[in-house]
């Protein structure tokens, strides 16, 4: 009862906002391998914390060494999803949430609305029919410009036909990533970075590790029509979905940027 009485409303406050990071660090993690190495490390800081509360100086001086040089491990393991993490408090809108939970409640980033749907999903429709390649990037909250500005700009409206034209393989503007940013056509013909994912199919091309590259660096879309097969792929939080039908595609997009509208 005397433990009790001494805790502080401080004391609360810091043990929800340290829950609520855990919480948050696992929401980023979930669905990847990255999640095991997580759950291990802090199934070992709550041993070492134990131990330390029992007055066990030998095994706690022994922990205490392996979580001061298991920090620096934890830095070069995670750095994409810290990398990830930080864009994501860094976004203009984190605290601006389209809904709000902690353990029962859902954290969920509130993403730019993309009204042209429709003409991303003809063009990609079409360009698979025709296996013509292509990589279309669809920026949310994080800042795209340093991947944008690798390419040409265009600043036009998003059309079906602007998209199909830019990727026919004779258009010397094909080869590269086209960005769209709020609803226009920003760059195309942009570099994005390759990602070194093991998990990948063999099968799979240099635009499938840059479209999984730039969705394991930022929170932006990127969408794929295989040269090789005409499967158009989807990219989203350093995760990939292979073989989309148009009809998936546009629930997919309007999950992502309109889910009020169905």
């Amino acid at each position: 009862m005397l433990l009790f009485l001494t805790i502080r409303v401080l004391d609360v406050i810091d043990i929800l906002l340290v829950a609520l990071l855990l919480y948050s660090l696992y929401h980023l993690l979930k669905g990847t391998a990255a999640v095991n190495i997580f759950l291990g490390i802090l199934a070992i800081f709550a041993l070492w914390r134990i131990v330390k509360a029992l007055g066990m100086d030998l095994l706690s001086d022994l922990l205490g060494a392996f979580i001061s040089v298991g920090f620096i491990a934890f830095i070069v393991v995670f750095q994409p999803e810290i990398r990830k993490f930080l864009l994501a408090i860094g976004s203009p809108g984190f605290f601006k949430k389209t809904s709000r939970r902690f353990l029962f409640w859902k954290i969920k980033l509130e993403d730019e609305n993309l009204s042209d749907i429709e003409p991303v999903v003809q063009a990609c429709q079409r360009m698979a029919m025709s296996k013509t390649g292509a990589l279309i990037v669809v920026a949310r909250k994080n800042d795209l410009s340093e991947f944008s500005e690798t390419g040409i700009s265009v600043d036009a409206e998003i059309t079906d036909q602007l998209i199909e034209s830019i990727f026919y393989k004779n258009n010397p503007l094909h080869d590269g990533a086209m960005i769209i940013v709020l609803n226009r056509v920003k760059s195309v013909r942009c570099i994005l970075p390759v990602s070194s994912s093991i998990d990948l199919p063999s099968e799979v091309g240099l635009r499938h590790r840059a479209a999984l590259g730039i969705a394991e660096r930022t929170d932006c879309i990127a969408i794929v029509v295989s040269e090789q097969t005409g499967k158009i792929s989807y990219c989203k939080d350093g995760q990939i979905s292979v073989d989309i039908k148009a009809a998936g595609l546009k629930s997919m997009l309007m999950n992502d940027f309109n889910p009020a509208v169905k």
